[in-house]
Order: structure tokens, then sequence, then C-alpha cells
């Protein structure tokens, strides 16, 4: 074949350092945009950006030129830096050091859409942390609570 083609639909998961409630309502819908303009400048073009006041989760195609964590660590430096430019509020704003990452099925983007679309619902039942240990019984990964969470 003398083309790479590729369609890779990853749903990445992240929260703020400690899970400090940074993302409120007057800079949600800024930073979700931010967040997007970074994956499309990488050429991984966003389906769905969203979350809770302490984290994120970006849904989008990986560009077959870029490795996951250069995308992660290119989402977590610039829109770090963007928002501690906004205000004094955010001085002290940091993500968290890691971030968990899955496959999506195309056959399921409506589905994860809708998770994404739902986190105010969704988290009125479920903390981040409880959420995080569902998609790691459902994807079978192995975990140390004691380095998951900072």
């Amino acid at each position: 074949m003398p083309q790479s083609l590729t369609k890779v639909y990853v749903h990445i998961v992240f929260s703020t350092k400690y899970r400090h409630p940074y993302i409120t309502d007057d800079i949600k819908a800024e930073l979700f945009d931010y967040l997007g303009g970074i994956c499309k400048n990488l050429e991984c073009y966003p389906v769905r950006i969203g979350g809770y006041n302490n984290h994120i989760h970006i849904l989008c195609i990986l560009s077959k030129k870029l490795p996951l964590i250069t995308l992660v660590e290119e989402v977590k430096r610039s829109s770090s830096k963007w928002i501690k430019a906004k205000s004094n509020t955010f001085s002290k704003f940091y993500w968290q050091n890691g971030y968990s990452a899955f496959s999506v099925n195309p056959s399921q983007i409506e589905i994860v859409t809708s998770y994404i679309d739902n986190q105010e619902h969704h988290h009125r039942k479920k903390s981040f942390e409880e959420e995080c240990r569902t998609f790691f019984k459902k994807y079978n990964i192995d975990f140390d609570e004691k380095y998951v969470w900072d």
C-alpha cells in the first residue's frame, strides 16, 4: 500500500492537580475551545471535548504523525500556560502528572460523545476516582492506587 491510512479514535482523560475544582462555568467553554485548537494544530482532530470542574475528557482522532504522549504533553503544557495567564485565580493551576487514554471503536463514537456531554449529570453520582476505576476495569488495566492520584 503506497500510502498510510489511519483513523484511530482515542478518549483521553486527565484531572487538575489534586482534583482542584479550577474548571468553573466562567472558564470551561473557553478552555474546551482552547484544548480543541491545540488538538487541531497537531492534526488530532477533536470530536468532543468536555469535562467537569476537576478533569477533562478529549475524544479525538489521533494523527498518524504523532505519538499519543506528544499530544497529551502538548495539550497539558499549552493549556496550563494559557490558563495561568487568564487571571491570578489560576496562578497555581496545574494538571495532574499522568493521564488515561482509551481506544474507541468507531461504532461507539456517539456513546462516548454523549458520555462527555453529560459530565455534569454523571458527576452528581460518581467521583472522578470512581469514574477512572470504572474505565480501568472496563479496559482491564492494572493500576496501583498510590501512583494514579496526584
